[in-house]
């Protein structure tokens, strides 16, 4: 009798031990998978994410030809310009800006007021360019006469680094007005991510993830900022920014690569 009760004992604390430990093997492949889930892995280069996309992103560059983008004040997109390696590039002149040969800056076919901007750049040594945003186009102007910039730059090589004022003229600044604080551009030939987020007036721009500026449009902080700036020199009206404009990319004859150019309307 005694032996039959402890043979009972025992089948009782084997299927105890059996459930307990199915419940754990199911508690944590429940866990992973939830794990799984809340890990999305990155999309390849000039695509999207289910998830961006039902955010509303959307793609400014295929990463496969030129369309939707032209050259400023022009109809077609310019030579200077290639689709190299999924990426849209520009190709050096050796003799800077005034260098190039049907080249020019180059915009995206379609006005943006309100949005977040998203764009991989990449510069040649010694290399200069900028990302412009809500520019115009008018006849016989380049556009940075409009347009903020977000500066694309070697900060090691190019005399550009040293002068403006306090750095401002460095990557990731409001070109010559706000300088990129933290200064965090990673060297040429590296990739750098660049967010421009433009929304009512007040601007952002983060580089490789920390927000390095942030000001406010047709304040006046931003009249004041601008009436002791270059920019009335060659545009009086430049403190009365549009609200709504072209983004564009800037030829100044050194070789610069964009990518991922994505974006959302706010």
């Amino acid at each position: 009798m005694r032996k039959v009760f402890m043979y009972s004992l025992c089948g009782i604390l084997f299927i105890g031990t059996a459930c307990t430990n199915g419940q754990k093997k199911v508690k944590n492949e429940s866990v992973v998978k939830e794990q799984t889930k809340k890990i999305e892995v990155p999309a390849p280069d000039n695509t999207l994410t289910a998830a961006e996309k039902q955010a509303g992103w959307a793609l400014l560059f295929d990463g496969k030809t030129s369309a939707g983008w032209r050259g400023v004040n022009k109809k077609v997109f310019p030579k200077g310009w290639d689709i190299e390696n999924g990426t849209l590039c520009c190709k050096p002149s050796g003799k800077g800006e005034a260098g190039s040969i049907d080249g020019g800056d180059i915009l995206y076919d379609k006005k943006f007021s309100n949005f977040d901007l998203k764009i991989d750049w990449k510069i040649s040594e010694g290399g200069n360019s900028g990302i412009h945003y809500l520019g115009q186009e008018i006849n016989d102007w380049p556009i940075w006469k409009t347009a903020p910039e977000c500066q694309v730059l070697d900060n090691e090589r190019h005399p550009d680094a040293q002068l403006g004022k306090d750095g401002n003229r460095q990557a990731g600044s409001l070109y010559d007005l706000i300088p990129a604080k933290p200064q965090n551009a990673k060297p040429a030939g590296q990739w750098n991510s660049v967010e421009i987020i433009c929304y009512k007036g007040t601007v952002i721009h983060k580089q490789n993830g920390k927000v390095v500026v942030e000001y406010h449009l047709w304040t006046d902080d931003w009249k004041a900022l601008i009436k002791n700036s270059k920019f009335p020199a060659f545009n009086k009206d430049f403190a009365d920014v549009a609200k709504e404009g072209f983004i564009a990319l800037q030829d100044h004859g050194d070789q610069v690569w964009y990518k991922n150019i994505k974006i959302r309307k706010m």
